[in-house]
């Protein structure tokens, strides 16, 4: 992998991450369009540990209260005494759907998963979900107002998530609106909700790829993530001031449109699904 490829997929890893349009799928695309050999699902797991980086320095206050609380909730034993130890716990318990799907189906996120058909039916399938949970949606309730059954709901729909182009931060924002979340509470609760899940990940991968870190291949991914935990951190600010005033009809409108013009690519032979 050149620098300049190691750039364009960090640039592309950090504008992607947060927006509900898919990382993994665009990882996926962009390469499939340029001529690229596809990265892979370890190096799209390791450039995500970025724009993780990037989340716990925009969210810095909010991690740091949680931790806390977290930690003295241990020590009194009252898991859910205040809400931020509540918070803290529902995260956890969030996280684990992903953690136990992902391991049960690893072989195929990391084969089958990526395929381009795949990824093209994802992002529609997934459009179609978002639009309908706008309409649906009230989005009135805050974070202070989720339930220990909010936070499981959501953590499923994150697990979807590992399927190529179904995106994080789309089912999960998705899942919100469904819960009558307002669009910022929702958003922000999926970037905090994403940092055990992308922690594990993104280790446990960059432990994979360790006999390949003394060469060109580890200088390409160290500039992967520094670029992606960059442009991330502008992408998590823009989104949060995003949704305070408008919808998310625009990311809709691209996944569908996307996702088409994927199929037709596909169907005429420009790319190869694999």
């Amino acid at each position: 992998m050149s620098l300049l490829e190691a750039v364009v997929l960090g640039i592309v890893q950090g504008l992607t991450e947060f927006l509900p349009v898919s990382s993994t799928a665009h990882l996926r695309i962009v390469p499939a369009l340029l001529g690229w050999n596809d990265p892979g699902a370890a190096f799209t797991a390791v450039t995500q540990i970025g724009t993780l980086l990037a989340v716990f320095v925009y969210f810095r206050r909010d991690i740091a209260e949680l931790s806390a609380a977290f930690a003295r909730s241990l020590i009194t034993l009252k898991p859910f005494g205040t809400q931020e130890s509540r918070m803290a716990w529902w995260i956890l318990f969030g996280t684990l759907p992903i953690g136990i799907f992902g391991l049960l189906f690893k072989d195929f996120i990391e084969t089958d998963f990526r395929s381009l058909t795949v990824i093209a039916v994802s992002l529609i399938a997934l459009a179609v979900l978002l639009s309908i949970a706008e309409r649906a949606g009230k989005r009135r309730r805050t974070l202070a107002e989720m339930k220990l059954i909010d936070t499981q709901a959501i953590g499923l729909a994150q697990a979807l998530a590992l399927i190529p182009g179904a995106s994080r931060s789309g089912t999960t924002i998705t899942a919100g609106l469904f819960l009558n979340l307002k669009r910022e509470d929702a958003a922000r609760f999926s970037f905090l909700l994403s940092i055990p899940a992308i922690t594990l990940s993104g280790l446990y991968q960059l432990y994979q790829l360790r006999s390949q870190l003394a060469g060109e291949f580890g200088i390409a991914l160290l500039v992967a993530v520094v670029v992606s935990g960059i442009v991330g951190y502008l992408s998590i600010g823009f989104l949060l001031r995003y949704l305070r005033s408008h919808s998310t009809w625009l990311f809709i409108g691209y996944r569908i449109a996307l996702g088409i013009v994927i199929l037709i690519l596909l169907s005429i032979d420009f790319v190869q699904p694999y």
